[in-house]
């Protein structure tokens, strides 16, 4: 599998709209033929601290995820809204197969 994890900080008052947009990118990502897992997460110590797990089958299927009209308007609907560009860090999943 090839895994994205992405750490996102967003501007406390763009919270809700974060949750909101990224539900959508989310439900239309999980649709795509290559996902394994799409899980949001929202730190309990500070509501503006997020994690996506994205689970791919392979690069070519994550590389394709970019491409699609949801991710794109996801990416340019919440882009003003984070305190500092969201990183997104690389993994290669191992377990399950």
């Amino acid at each position: 599998m090839f895994v994205t994890i992405v750490h996102v900080s967003v501007s406390r008052q763009y919270a809700a709209a974060f949750i909101e947009a990224t539900q959508k990118n989310h439900q239309a990502s999980i649709a795509e033929a290559g996902n394994r897992r799409f899980d949001v997460l929202q730190l309990s110590a500070d509501a503006t601290q997020f994690v996506l797990y994205e689970a791919y089958t392979d690069e070519a299927a994550a590389m394709a995820h970019k491409q699609t009209e949801h991710y794109l308007s996801w990416r340019e609907t919440v882009a003003d809204w984070m305190e500092i560009p969201r990183q997104g860090i690389r993994y290669t999943g191992l377990f399950p197969n």
